[in-house]
């Protein structure tokens, strides 16, 4: 199985449409190298690992909560949990 390819010119392309600034990291094997902002890049690093911390909680992994009002407490507490450590 082959896994998506984000950095393709198709999707940057797409991107570039809807006005998003495009902050992935390239294929080590593409032609000709996109400029990067380093530093929105750490910020995206810095965010998906924060999410990947909220996926450490089994209710919010497995959208246990029944309302949105109680899977946002829990978004919240769950955040609350990984500041304090």
């Amino acid at each position: 199985m082959t896994r998506p390819e984000f950095d393709s010119n198709a999707i940057i392309a797409e991107l570039n449409e809807r006005g998003a600034t495009v902050v992935i990291s390239q294929h080590p094997r593409r032609l000709k190298s996109r400029p990067l902002d380093r530093e929105m890049y750490k910020w995206r690093h810095l965010i998906e690992n924060f999410f990947c911390k909220l996926k450490e909680f089994k209710r919010i992994a497995m959208h246990a909560d029944k309302t949105d009002k109680s899977f946002s407490a829990m978004i919240y507490l769950a955040a609350a949990v990984i500041h304090s450590r």
